[in-house]
């Protein structure tokens, strides 16, 4: 049922590594044209661009910081420019800036973790959904978090606040796709082993794992077989959609 996904174009942001590039691996494996957009991490990107053609897949790599509105446009402008059209849209970029509590919390770190969880995602759909209704349809899928469940850890509710926020993007715009076959949809991940939470100085998880009905702490794949059942046609009646993958969390 994934075979619909052979030449589908799909750009995948924060690709370089952990999440993104389990998602990237995957879709190339049904021959997706993958876009894998990064940051930082230009060896990470290459490589993994390197890893996909020697297997037959098609890839490329595009560099922007999603923190600047601008570079939202030229990742869009830099994609359509390479594969001339865009299928999938997979929001997957996403940090934790100035993790603090309540009282501590920095209005600059709120600004600059909503403008990378919230709206970058935003700027990157709409300019997708536009795309999207000239060549009649496509698939929008937003990495949300469980953090909107519990409003974020004790020194990360400006990012539960933020996903959650991408969440009602999600709603608004499948409500407003829909009538132009473009389906949006959010993933809500559990606690995923990558290296997100090193970044954010988590080196003890257990405690947080053993809260987790099954016992253990999510994978990668966990997580993309999901992107990559709603990307191909077994999710052409899904929409507005905000599917949990949490072990039970």
């Amino acid at each position: 049922m994934f075979e619909g996904l052979r030449r589908k174009r799909v750009l995948i942001t924060g690709a370089s590594g952990g999440l993104g590039a389990c998602m990237a691996r995957l879709l190339a494996s049904y021959g997706a044209a993958v876009g894998l957009h990064y940051k930082r991490n230009a060896r990470q990107a290459a490589a993994l661009r390197a890893e996909l053609t020697r297997q037959g897949g098609e890839a490329e790599t595009f560099q922007g910081d999603l923190l600047e509105a601008r570079s939202c446009r030229a990742l869009m402008g830099d994609f359509l420019k390479r594969f001339g059209a865009i299928d999938v849209l997979i929001n997957n970029a996403g940090a934790v800036f100035g993790p603090a509590g309540l009282e501590e919390l920095r209005a600059a770190s709120w600004d600059r973790t909503f403008a990378l969880n919230a709206r970058a995602p935003f700027l990157l759909a709409q300019q997708a959904f536009a795309r999207m209704k000239r060549q009649g349809g496509g698939k929008i899928i937003n990495i949300s978090s469980v953090a909107v469940k519990y409003g974020g850890s004790p020194t990360t509710l400006h990012y539960a606040a933020a996903k959650a926020a991408l969440e009602a993007v999600t709603v608004g715009m499948a409500t407003a796709g829909a009538p132009h076959h473009i389906l949006v949809n959010a993933i809500r991940a559990g606690f995923i082993e990558t290296s997100f939470h090193r970044a954010m100085g988590r080196t003890d998880t257990r405690s947080r794992v053993a809260r987790i009905p099954l016992k253990r702490a999510g994978r990668p794949l966990d997580v993309a077989r999901l992107v990559l059942f709603l990307a191909s046609e077994a999710g052409d009646f899904i929409t507005g959609s905000i599917v949990t993958v949490s072990g039970g969390d």
